[in-house]
C-alpha cells in the first residue's frame, strides 16, 4: 500500500514528507494504522549523523501508537481493532542475553535494529520509486502506517486514549525503569535528575511514584524547572548559573544516594559522578554521539561511586509497558503534562529543531486525529 511518511534520506538533511509504499505483514508480523508519535531525542541523533551514517534513506520514529489493522501468521496476542503501543525492542527470547532475563539486550534484536531491518533481515519499506528505505528500530511511525515485528505491538487498554499512548514505548518505559529497576530506588532516598526533558521528566515523576525524599532536577530551560516541580521535584538547580554540583550539594550535603543523567554530554555525566554521595552510583540514561568519551578522576574510585548505563528501562520492556499503559489509563502516572507541542508529519523538522535548542518538552506527531484523540 502507499502511505504517507517522513523520510530522512541522509544524515543532517531535512526530513521530508514522501508517499512511500508499505508490504503486507509477513508471518510474526503486525500492521499498525498509526495515531500518533513521539519526536525523541534518539530520533535526532541519528537524523543529525550522529549515530552513524549507514542507515539511510530512512523513516525514523519508534515511540507511538496505534490501532491493528491486520497480523501475519502465528500472531495471536492482538487482532484487527486492538490498540496497541510499540516496544522497539522485541526481544527473540532465545539469545544470551534474553536467557539471562536482559531482555533489553537482546542481542538478536540489536543486531537488526542497528541494520535498520525487522527481525528476518529484510524491510518492508520502498521509496515510491522501489528503492528500499530502513526500518528505525523495528518500528518506523513517522508514518500514516507502519509493519513491526509481534513483539512489538503491545496490546493496552482501550480507554487510554492514543496520543498519551504514544509517549509510552520509549519516554515513560525508560525513564521508570530507570528508576524502578536500574538503581532501585527506596523509600525516603536523595535523587538528582540532570536533564528534564521528555525522558528526565518521567525519571522525576518515577522517582516521586516510588516515594523518594529529596528530588533535584536540574535543568536549564525555566519552563522545565518548572515542569519538574510540578511532576514531583522537591528542587530545582537552574543549570546555567553558577556551579550547579556546587548547588546539588548544598540540598543534599554529602552527595545524593541517585543521580540520573538524560542528556547524554560529557559534562552531565561528570556531574551526575560529582554529586554522587560515596558508595553511590549513577545511572546514564542520556545517548551520546559515537565518538564522544568521559573523563573521571580515577582517584575517587577509592569511595566506590560508579556510574552504570541504563537502556530501555533495564527490564522486559513489553511487560512494564503493559502494566505503566494500565497506571496511565487508570490516572496513577499522568504523563500528558508532558506534552509542550501537537505536529503533523510536516512538523518533525521543526520539532527537532526544538529538541536541538532544548525548547519545549515532547511533541507528539499526530497522525490520525480521530485515533489520537488529540486535544
Amino acid at each position: 500500500m502507499r502511505v504517507a511518511a517522513a523520510v530522512q534520506h541522509e544524515p543532517g538533511a531535512p526530513s521530508a514528507v514522501e508517499e512511500v509504499l508499505l508490504e503486507a505483514p509477513r508471518a510474526g508480523e503486525v500492521l499498525v494504522r498509526v495515531a500518533a508519535a513521539g519526536v525523541c531525542h534518539s530520533d535526532l541523533h541519528l537524523a543529525d549523523g550522529h549515530l552513524g551514517a549507514e542507515r539511510f534513506p530512512i523513516v525514523l520514529g519508534h515511540e507511538g501508537a496505534g490501532v491493528v489493522e491486520a497480523v501475519g501468521a502465528g500472531v495471536d496476542h492482538v487482532a484487527p481493532g486492538d490498540h496497541v503501543a510499540f516496544c522497539f525492542v522485541p526481544a527473540c527470547l532465545s539469545c544470551r542475553s534474553c536467557r539471562a532475563g536482559r531482555f533489553n539486550l537482546c542481542e538478536t534484536a540489536a543486531a537488526h535494529s542497528w541494520a535498520g531491518t525487522l527481525l528476518d533481515g529484510t524491510s518492508r519499506l520502498r521509496l515510491g520509486g522501489g528503492e528500499p528505505l530502513r526500518h528505525f528500530n523495528f518500528v518506523s511511525c513517522f508514518a500514516e502506517r507502519c509493519v513491526v515485528p509481534a513483539a512489538a505491538a503491545v496490546a493496552i487498554p482501550p480507554r487510554l486514549p492514543l496520543w498519551e499512548a504514544s509517549l509510552l514505548g520509549c519516554g515513560v518505559v525508560t525513564g521508570v525503569g530507570a528508576v524502578r529497576n536500574a538503581a532501585r530506588v527506596a523509600v525516603g532516598e536523595s535523587v538528582c535528575v540532570i536533564g528534564c526533558g521528555g525522558i528526565g521528566l518521567q525519571i522525576v515523576a518515577a522517582a516521586r511514584l516510588v516515594g523518594a525524599g529529596t528530588i533535584i532536577a536540574v535543568e536549564r530551560d525555566a519552563s522545565k524547572r518548572e515542569l519538574a516541580l510540578s511532576r514531583g521535584a522537591t528542587h530545582a538547580v537552574d543549570a546555567s548559573r553558577g556551579n550547579t554540583g556546587a548547588a546539588v550539594l548544598a540540598l543534599s550535603p554529602g552527595g545524593v544516594d541517585h543521580a540520573f543523567e538524560a542528556v547524554g554530554t560529557p559534562a552531565t555525566i561528570r556531574l551526575a559522578w560529582d554529586v554522587l554521595r560515596p558508595g553511590a552510583t549513577g545511572i546514564v540514561v542520556g545517548i551520546a554521539p559515537i565518538g564522544t568519551e568521559v573523563s573521571l578522576p580515577a582517584l575517587e574510585f577509592l569511595s566506590e561511586k560508579g556510574l552504570k548505563g541504563c537502556y530501555y528501562g533495564s527490564a522486559n520492556a513489553v511487560v512494564e509497558l503493559g502494566m505503566l499503559a494500565r497506571l496511565v489509563a487508570d490516572g496513577r502516572f499522568p504523563v500528558a503534562d508532558v506534552v509542550s507541542d501537537f505536529t503533523d508529519l510536516a512538523g518533525i523538522e521543526a520539532a527537532f529543531g526544538r529538541l536541538r535548542h532544548g525548547e519545549g518538552a515532547r511533541t507528539v506527531v499526530v497522525l490520525d486525529p480521530e485515533l489520537a484523540g488529540a486535544p
